[in-house]
């Protein structure tokens, strides 16, 4: 029955061989189409899942394109019922979670490497425009990253007030301001420019140093730091 997630399956012996694989040899060693399979059996235990598979990409164009589609979206797809389209849907903020806590390691993130890691982890899977704060005490170590704002698809808007309140909350003494831009471009716009400018003299009122703000798009991650728009401080420049 379409959108049932309950249809008897004939395959088992080809899940098993697929499952295999994927654990002696890796996901890696798996094509889209069976990645995507591969997933599909956890909320379709007893069905062909590989031509619902190609039916998803198909649909949406691409493996990423899937996961990043809407729950009521992947609904649409003949196929796939409630059980599917909740994990499909589910999967991007599960990856975003566990690199969040992998990149993380509650300190060190004032070292240029792990803080772009961590930052990307953010926004696996987002599709419109978010600004986050990531807030860290005076050994370093990460306190709580808040999202600030949301925003449209080439836009966001942060009040240096909202950042202040966030930043007020816990013994905060440095900030990471981390947002995505969903179109492709990494580079800021004057918009991002000033917006930071006016957060990082709000901030400062307060003795909170504001270390990068860091725009991600797609593979490439920009840094205020690295091009110079944001000088570091003496306190952090010798930070871990």
């Amino acid at each position: 029955m379409p959108g049932s997630d309950k249809t008897p399956s004939i395959h088992s012996g080809h899940r098993q061989r697929l499952r295999k694989t994927a654990l002696e040899a890796g996901i890696d060693e798996l094509s889209d189409i069976q990645a995507l399979e591969l997933l599909l059996f956890y909320a379709i235990p007893r069905r062909d899942t590989n031509e619902l598979a190609h039916r998803l990409i198909n649909h949406f164009g691409s493996y990423s394109a899937v996961l990043n589609a809407d729950y009521h979206k992947l609904l649409e797809v003949d196929g796939i019922g409630k059980n599917a389209a909740s994990l499909l849907a589910l999967m991007p903020g599960f990856l975003r979670k566990y690199e969040q806590d992998l990149s993380a390691e509650k300190r060190y993130l004032l070292d240029k490497e792990h803080r772009e890691k961590y930052v990307r982890s953010l926004f696996f899977g987002k599709t419109q425009e978010e600004f986050y704060m990531i807030c860290l005490n005076s050994q370093c170590q990460l306190i709580r990253t808040k999202l600030l704002a949301q925003g449209s698809l080439d836009e966001v808007r942060v009040y240096p007030r909202t950042a202040l309140k966030e930043a007020l909350v816990r013994e905060t003494k440095y900030v990471i301001l981390a947002h995505n831009h969903p179109g492709g471009n990494p580079d800021p716009s004057s918009h991002d420019v000033n917006m930071t400018n006016d957060i990082i003299i709000a901030l400062k009122t307060v003795g909170v140093t504001v270390v990068d703000h860091l725009i991600v798009a797609g593979g490439q991650c920009f840094s205020f730091v690295g091009k110079g728009m944001i000088k570091r401080s003496s306190k952090t420049r010798n930070k871990p």
